[in-house]
């Protein structure tokens, strides 16, 4: 970081410009909190008890739930006490932790779906191998992989993002630390930093949308040659809900953030991370859990146990 910067600390202005729907907001914010909390710890939970969930698949799905616990708690919980607190303020070296955390959480994520699309993709294309060439050690690398090209990717976002001069003023319009709001505080020229941090950005988000794509497109290819809609279906059933999980991730985290920060807008900005940080996380645990009858029968198990 740069020796210039005189800001010791920045000021959040919460969920609402308004005094009146703060708590109505960080109310609400509060409740889908605590329901992607409860349903992504249960999904853990469940497939770590039950056996039958041990299989690639369910392990890629229990990282995927880790990281949306993570990345949710990075943010949310620091939001939600400071306006209940009536307290805005937040250091400057904690705001930088918590732009990494989030920005590490948020990109090994989605590393994270491209490795359960290429998962889906051997299961469908290459039944007979998939269980030789989708071993634990491949499975761990893959993860290991997502979580290091995260925080790579975290550390040159947070660097790019702290590397400008900070001397005042300090109010982000935003409820946490995020750098296009923070960027428009710079007392120097963000522009070169803008467009380079948009640039790799988009690189990354774009290069691993369109990994995805291609096993997606891999898949469809082989349903399509399957005879019967019976046996069809069931192929396309087994990676519908990652596919939906997918459309979700990027739909609302392209909405967030593929776009220069001269062209950001605060109310969009707040509006955009709310669904990408908040309800999209929570929403996962349904998606998997609607049409999956054993991770049904695994939470069944969890919080009913046989007598």
């Amino acid at each position: 970081m740069t020796n210039e910067t005189t800001v010791t600390e920045f000021i959040l202005k919460g969920f609402s410009d308004m005094p009146e729907l703060k708590v109505i907001s960080t109310t609400f914010i509060l409740f889908i909190y605590l329901f992607a909390l409860l349903g992504n710890i249960s999904i853990i939970a469940a497939m770590t008890r039950d056996s039958h969930l041990h299989s690639p698949m369910y392990f890629f799905l229990k990282n995927l739930s880790f990281l949306d616990v993570c990345y949710t708690t990075a943010i949310i919980p620091k939001a939600i006490i400071n306006s209940f607190m009536g307290s805005q303020v937040i250091s400057f070296w904690e705001c930088v932790a918590q732009l990494f955390s989030f920005i590490m959480m948020c990109s090994s994520e989605c590393f994270l779906l491209t490795s359960m699309a290429y998962d889906r993709c051997l299961a469908i294309h290459k039944p007979l191998l998939y269980g030789v060439i989708m071993s634990r050690n491949l499975c761990a690398e893959l993860v290991i992989v997502a979580w290091l090209s995260g925080a790579l990717y975290a550390i040159f976002h947070t660097v790019n993002t702290f590397s400008l001069w900070y001397c005042g003023p300090n109010v982000i319009d935003h409820f946490f630390c995020d750098s296009s709001p923070i960027m428009r505080l710079s007392c120097s020229n963000s522009h070169t930093n803008e467009e380079v941090g948009f640039a790799v950005g988009g690189c990354i988000i774009l290069g691993a949308f369109a990994l995805t794509v291609s096993s997606y497109a891999l898949i469809i290819s082989t349903i399509v040659r399957i005879h019967g809609a019976g046996s069809r279906w069931k192929a396309f059933s087994t990676c519908s809900s990652h596919l939906t999980v997918v459309l979700l991730f990027y739909v609302t985290g392209s909405t967030a953030y593929l776009r220069p920060s001269s062209h950001y807008s605060p109310l969009q900005g707040r509006l955009a991370s709310v669904f990408y940080s908040i309800l999209t996380p929570s929403l996962n645990p349904v998606v998997y859990c609607l049409r999956n009858t054993d991770m049904q029968v695994a939470l069944k198990k969890l919080f009913v146990p046989s007598k």
